[in-house]
């Protein structure tokens, strides 16, 4: 299979775990517990009906929508992700830049293996920058200057993640950190020699981010170190006002699935909000960012600009999403499959086809520009008659 046979999601995931040792390709394939979170992400957008207009006079689209303060060019964005050069060995850098070319947002985790400086420097498309709480408040606050230095415009926090999922895939290769890979994980990337001379003949691993306060001289393995002994489970709603207070821009909270939790971002001045269970990584069991989406937006979508991400695999998705109310969509494995598949010309052709099938999409639902979804366009399957739109 080569990239030009990639036409959807499925096909780009599909060409990742033909280049991809087993156990980096179940790192992002693979889900907490039984998975069961992450399949409900997906099939929840399969729960509701597009209903279009026709006539509408659709032959200009304006996919632009503007979300924290950033103007994106497409309603869907790059959401962070950590170790990214383990997937492909331009990592971050190839992703930005297929952003920077479809105009739209991309962010840089605190485990990313790029500088975010350096990310900043070479492209201007908006840019955030992701970051997990420290039991060291100074280094909170000093990789939020870092931010700021660099020019980053939205700060993002993520809250849901401040101990991991059990990830039995991960577990069953050693895949898990630190690394202590089984026999057979050990064969699996015997198997795939070539992911092995790029990781070995290119720049090598790091987390720039964390340069100054991690001790990285273990290589991968270190990333341990910052898991077990840096993140501080005890954060609370006060801990993070100070933060916004501190950064004083745009802030925004991923991980927020609960309306009483929508509210309290808003109370401490956050500017944005991400519905989001990780992708089914950590929390199994827990509702999908779709089936949430009506009530968070019912209750402070007209204070706050709440976005979404999980189970996100087609153009329909992201209108389904945006008629409920989202400001915007986040994919991460909708381009990291891509990214393992074919590094920046695998995320080139995936925002492609996703900007092909909103413009297709919109077209079809008789829509000129993203203002004019709404929830008129949605009907549930399972709804009674007399069931609200906000439900």
């Amino acid at each position: 299979m080569r990239l030009s046979q990639c036409h959807n999601f499925h096909d780009f995931r599909t060409l990742a775990k033909k280049r991809l040792p087993g156990p980096i390709f179940d790192y992002i394939d693979g889900a907490a517990d039984d998975e069961g979170t992450y399949r409900r992400n997906s099939e929840a957008f399969g729960d509701v009906d597009l209903v279009p207009s026709v006539l509408a006079g659709v032959q200009d689209i304006d996919l632009s929508v503007e979300v924290m303060g950033q103007k994106l060019a497409l309603p869907v964005y790059c959401s962070p992700t950590a170790l990214q050069r383990l997937f492909h060995h331009d990592g971050e850098n190839a992703v930005a830049a297929a952003a920077a070319e479809y105009g739209t947002m991309f962010g840089v985790s605190s485990l990313g293996t790029t500088s975010l400086a350096e990310v900043r420097r070479k492209y201007d498309n908006p840019q955030c920058y992701q970051f997990y709480f420290h039991k060291d408040r100074g280094l909170n606050r000093a990789m939020m200057e870092s931010a700021k230095e660099a020019g980053v415009e939205v700060m993002m926090l993520t809250v849901d993640s401040i101990t991991g999922g059990n990830r039995e895939r991960d577990l069953r290769t050693g895949f898990s950190i630190p690394f202590r890979l089984t026999l057979g994980g050990m064969i699996e990337f015997a198997r795939k020699p070539m992911w092995g001379i790029n990781y070995v003949t290119h720049e090598k691993f790091a987390l720039p981010q964390l340069d100054d306060h991690v001790d990285m001289s273990g290589g991968a393995l270190s990333i341990g170190r910052y898991f077990t002994e840096m993140l501080d489970p005890s954060m609370t709603w006060d801990d993070v006002a100070e933060m916004v207070e501190f950064w004083g821009g745009q802030y925004c909270l991923k991980g927020i699935m609960s309306a009483a939790d929508a509210r309290r971002a808003v109370d401490i001045g956050c500017t944005g909000i991400v519905l989001s269970n990780h992708g089914g990584r950590q929390l199994d069991g827990s509702r999908s960012a779709f089936d949430q989406l009506g009530e968070i937006v019912d209750a402070v979508g007209d204070e706050i600009d709440v976005m979404m991400d999980g189970g996100v695999q087609r153009g329909t998705h992201i209108l389904k999403a945006l008629s409920m109310g989202a400001k915007a969509v986040g994919i991460g494995r909708g381009y990291l499959y891509p990214l393992a598949a074919a590094g920046q010309p695998g995320v080139e052709r995936a925002l492609g086809l996703m900007k092909a099938e909103l413009e297709r999409d919109m077209r079809l639902m008789g829509c000129r520009n993203i203002g004019e979804l709404s929830r008129d366009n949605l009907r549930f399957r399972d709804a009674p008659r007399d069931r609200p739109r906000s439900a």
